[in-house]
């Protein structure tokens, strides 16, 4: 990822709070020699410095066969606005796109229910845990046939991120005076998404 400096956030536990606040990543491999693209939603954990995350695919979708080779990239975003040149105390200016997003690089090592049973029963309660912790008694209660018959239908995965890139492109290289303009403007559109880079400014120059 492109990263001019005055918008280079390694901060750890900054990023690592954006990426459980917006979870739902895309994850980026090379199958066949071409990229291949997955929506899908991630546990993220972060224990000792090291990051990992933690998630499954349908066993039709052929991303997985790409685990366990090369790395692969999971790109995490969060709320992004327009900015308009009006804004900005000269007259010659240009539009620009504000945003944050957070690149993580690693390998995906399988996880498969034939091959490592406790490995996934312990995937699948993380996720429960995280996106929906009052499912995991009814996910217990249900038939182990029904159980075992999903979990064979998934490939789980877990990814130890060997590298983490923070962008948070916030006008950084504007004025104080147009950052403030910019971030109040943004906060009084009726665009959710604008608001959430308001606040992301606001927070930024506080």
């Amino acid at each position: 990822m492109h990263r001019p400096t005055i918008f280079q956030e390694d901060n750890l536990d900054k990023l690592v709070a954006f990426m459980q606040a917006h979870s739902f990543a895309t994850l980026v491999s090379t199958v066949e020699g071409v990229p291949f693209a997955t929506h899908i939603p991630l546990v993220v954990t972060e224990s000792d410095g090291v990051v990992t995350l933690v998630g499954h695919l349908a066993k039709g979708n052929p991303h997985w066969q790409a685990f366990d080779i090369a790395e692969s990239l999971a790109i995490f975003t969060g709320a992004h606005a327009y900015i308009s040149p009006t804004l900005y105390e000269k007259y010659e200016s240009v539009p620009t796109w504000n945003y944050i997003a957070v690149h993580a690089y690693g390998t995906p090592k399988i996880i498969t229910f034939k091959d490592a049973p406790e490995q996934m029963d312990q995937m699948i309660d993380e996720m429960v845990d995280t996106y929906e912790a009052s499912y995991k008694s009814q996910w217990h209660s249900l038939s182990g046939a029904f159980r075992t018959g999903m979990m064979k239908g998934i490939v789980g995965f877990k990814m130890a991120v060997t590298r983490l890139e923070g962008k948070y492109k916030l006008s950084q290289n504007r004025s104080l005076i147009e950052q403030h303009t910019i971030s109040d403007a943004l906060l009084q559109s009726a665009d959710p998404s604008a608001q959430g880079v308001g606040q992301e400014m606001q927070q930024n120059l506080e």
